[in-house]
């Protein structure tokens, strides 16, 4: 096997064990909240709460995260965010009380960066015309994970509590970051990175206008998407009438979602390379804001799980090509600085979106969630159309 096919499927075991590990525990905080004294009227909120803490600190350590992996190595840097989750998903079962659910998930949004890290690994690496499908192939992993990580969390949950559950998180992160020191070498192929200290990295960056433009567009697609998370576990709880096994449910059902992105996501990535990563991103986000505003229709548990496997189909498109188009719109010595922009902008999003999501859940009934959400990726989507008529394929 090619050395940068090797590196490839080894880091790609590794982001799908630690896209597992965190699906094992955290799509299911909300009903862990009924487990820490949280009533029922104020759990919506809270959920939010915890949701968002972790992307606060995640978007302002990013950016760091990224000058310093360019600096020092980016297996480094992946190693680091490994060790450290494992010992931080473990914590989770041993927290008491809401405030110290939110001061551990700010711990876990600090210490936080394997994916981005794995992602630039593979980038520096792979041959440029097997860039789009490398890394569509890499979202496949953390797809894969999605769907183990819910149905083992699920299980866990059910035979011994969800505690239990943490703990194993935390142990399949660990595996994941020994596979990468144990066969995982970064190369020689990279750009030396040029000294410069992080806002000056950052000044440069956004004097690009398409990489100001990818960020935006992260934002608020994260934004859309996690303004639906903390609440989809209680969604399902009420369609199916009872919190009886809705871990469980859940889990299966967000199985469903990671193996719509695991069908997906390649394809996607292939079609970018033959076609162009701006017309698949496009046409991915206005698909995907069409399918969840259906949902505000859905009132049956079994519709629900078809139409989230449906738009599991079409937000599998979107990072693959967001990243494609980030690597092609930046150097090769700002490569780890440029995965760290764009966890950041994920992160922003992801620290608003459950926000508003947790406020309107509060106020509103979650079928109007599904539909803001729905607007917001539809507007992007048709803004990208708009904006990218001419050449879709080489700006934004």
């Amino acid at each position: 096997m090619e050395p940068w096919k090797r590196t490839m499927w080894i880091l790609w075991v590794g982001v799908l064990l630690c896209s597992s590990s965190y699906t094992m525990a955290v799509p299911f905080l909300p009903l862990f909240l009924f487990d820490l004294g949280v009533d029922e009227s104020s759990v919506n909120l809270w959920a939010g709460i915890v949701h968002s803490s972790a992307f606060l600190v995640g978007a302002i350590m990013a950016p760091l995260w990224g000058s310093i992996a360019d600096k020092y190595g980016k297996r480094k840097m992946v190693i680091r965010a490994g060790l450290s989750l494992a010992v931080i998903y473990a914590l989770i079962a041993f927290v008491r009380n809401p405030w110290e659910l939110i001061a551990v998930r700010m711990l876990h949004g600090f210490v936080g960066g394997f994916v981005p890290a794995s992602m630039a690994i593979v980038a520096s690496v792979v041959p440029q015309h097997k860039l789009g499908s490398s890394l569509g192939m890499m979202q496949a992993g953390t797809m894969t994970g999605g769907i183990l990580g819910p149905l083992f969390g699920g299980l866990l949950a059910v035979w011994f509590g969800q505690r239990a559950s943490f703990i194993v998180a935390g142990c399949i992160i660990f595996l994941a970051t020994l596979a990468v020191i144990i066969w995982v070498r970064e190369g020689t192929t990279s750009a030396p990175s040029k000294r410069m200290g992080m806002l000056q990295g950052l000044r440069d960056a956004f004097h690009s206008q398409s990489l100001v433009n990818l960020l935006f567009l992260l934002v608020v697609f994260q934004l859309s998407i996690n303004m639906m998370q903390p609440l989809l576990t209680l969604h399902i709880a009420d369609l199916q009438g009872s919190l009886d096994n809705a871990v469980l449910s859940s889990g299966i059902i967000f199985s469903l979602i990671g193996i719509a992105g695991i069908i997906a996501s390649p394809l996607w990535g292939r079609a970018g390379e033959k076609k162009s990563y701006g017309v698949i991103l496009t046409f991915c986000l206005i698909c995907a804001g069409i399918v969840v505003s259906m949902q505000y229709f859905v009132r049956d548990l079994w519709l629900f799980t078809i139409v989230q496997f449906i738009f599991g189909l079409f937000i599998a498109g979107v990072v693959p090509s967001v990243n494609t188009l980030m690597v092609r719109n930046t150097d090769e010595s700002f490569r780890g600085r440029s995965f760290g922009l764009t966890t950041s902008a994920n992160q922003i999003g992801a620290m608003i979106g459950p926000l508003i999501g947790g406020a309107m859940g509060y106020f509103l009934s979650i079928s109007w969630i599904f539909v803001t959400s729905g607007l917001l990726l539809l507007c992007a989507g048709l803004t990208m159309l708009v904006r990218n008529r001419p050449s879709a394929s080489r700006s934004l």
